[in-house]
């Protein structure tokens, strides 16, 4: 047995030398707070994970620190991807149309190459989503880009106490007509209205059983979640993109009191009050070229500054791999041309998407107290020459684009990536076993 002496020593290294974590000073560089105006030539503090200060040239710089010198740079907060799909979620199967019980987090592969791919973009921390081809997907996962083994090492559990939403989706990609899945889409809302209803029943139960653990109901994996959804803990990430579909999503939500993400929203822009009166955020993606179905036909750029401009909140995402994670800047610098402000387009990509995830008191903007996850770019965000230089989880740097292996990640074309094997098949030019 482990002499109690010894044990307390150990235990007290271990502390000593994280809490002495030398601090580093990131110095000179423009610094998008989000939280604020920029600060030009600004003071960045980071130790043990967190912003310890940001400030103005001039700012006081701790005589134990390190300083590194980003002069020219621009600094802002990590990027939220709030909808993608990296790590190989699988989520529900042909066995049920509604399958809340399903867990992204039991498919992912933490080793998956998207994840490097994602910090080549500047992304810090995504919302991984079962499919859409489902009325009710599953359960998502939020996660930061840490470096981990297992997916333990990735997971966030929110302000709300949960590690993800729940994915649901309407329009054509659940209504199959066969094996119990709708083929109209009355037929698609009356059987998600169905599954409230039970769980609005089990809820009573439970709330009835108080503290009595005898009267309790029989566990339901089914159930459990809906139940996080109908408490408002679990928020309700909603694939849908045609109007008349929008609009049901909203009104099952107001039917049933869940706290509601409207994802995609290809003709958002048709009905961009509505969305705004009922208080609904918004995440978005940007597609220059649409195909693949009819409902997206009428997406626009000009999408995230309609919904801007009557009130909603919005924020971006990939979709990953609809559109890639490399590129996720490009996303807001299109909405920007199409009409909407740089100030909410910057916000679209950090604060916004970390208000939909319940996770703004540690992410989303650079403040003291905060996660330091932070990117350095070459240049402004929004412009197509900018490259992602460093990206930063933690205080830890996770990319950097000076070296080879990471930047292979940027600038790999189409299927280098495996994210089964976890393997990247370029190596700065050279061969890869296979030859290629």
């Amino acid at each position: 047995m482990l002499n109690k002496s010894v044990l307390f020593i150990s235990l007290f290294m271990v502390k000593t030398a994280f809490s002495q974590e030398k601090p580093l000073v990131f110095k000179g560089a423009l610094i998008y707070t989000i939280a604020g105006e920029p600060i030009k030539n600004g003071i960045f503090t980071v130790q043990n994970g967190k912003i310890i200060n940001i400030g103005p040239e001039g700012s006081a710089i701790n005589p134990a620190a390190e300083v590194i010198d980003v002069t020219g740079k621009i600094i802002m907060p990590g990027l939220i991807d709030t909808h993608s799909h990296l790590g190989g979620p699988d989520g529900g199967d042909g066995s049920n149309p509604l399958n809340p019980e399903t867990r992204a987090m039991d498919a992912i592969n933490p080793k998956s190459d998207g994840f490097k791919k994602a910090l080549a973009g500047g992304i810090t921390t995504i919302n991984v989503m079962p499919g859409s081809g489902h009325l009710m997907g599953g359960q998502t996962a939020y996660l930061k880009m840490r470096e981990g083994k297992i997916i333990e090492d990735l997971l966030i559990t929110n302000e709300k106490g949960v590690t993800g939403g729940m994915k649901m989706a309407n329009g054509t990609n659940p209504m199959k007509g066969n094996g119990g899945f709708p083929g109209t889409r009355a037929k698609s809302a009356s059987l998600v209205r169905e599954l409230f209803l039970k769980a609005q029943e089990y809820k009573i139960k439970i709330d009835k059983a108080g503290k009595d653990s005898s009267k309790l109901p029989e566990r339901d994996l089914r159930m459990e979640p809906l139940v996080e959804v109908l408490n408002g803990k679990r928020v309700v990430h909603f694939h849908s993109h045609k109007s008349n579909d929008i609009l049901t999503a909203i009104r099952l939500s107001k039917e049933f009191g869940f706290r509601l993400v409207l994802h995609h929203l290809s003709e958002g822009w048709m009905v961009a009050d509505e969305i705004a009166k009922a208080g609904i955020p918004c995440s978005i993606i940007n597609i220059e070229v649409v195909g693949g179905k009819m409902e997206v036909l009428n997406l626009s750029l000009k999408n995230g500054g309609i919904l801007e401009n009557a009130g909603a909140m919005v924020a971006f995402h990939t979709d990953d791999g609809i559109t890639d994670s490399r590129l996720f800047l490009r996303s807001a610098a299109l909405s920007v041309r199409a009409g909407m402000s740089r100030e909410k387009a910057l916000e679209g990509l950090t604060i916004v998407g970390a208000k939909i995830l319940d996770l703004s008191n540690s992410i989303g903007s650079l403040q003291k107290g905060k996660d330091a996850d932070f990117i350095i770019l070459s240049g402004d965000p929004l412009s197509v020459y900018t490259k992602v230089e460093q990206t930063w989880v933690e205080g830890k740097k996770r990319y950097d684009i000076t070296i080879p292996a990471d930047k292979a990640f940027l600038t790999g074309g189409y299927g280098v990536y495996s994210s089964d094997r976890g393997e990247f098949h370029h190596h700065d030019g050279e061969e890869d076993e296979e030859g290629n």
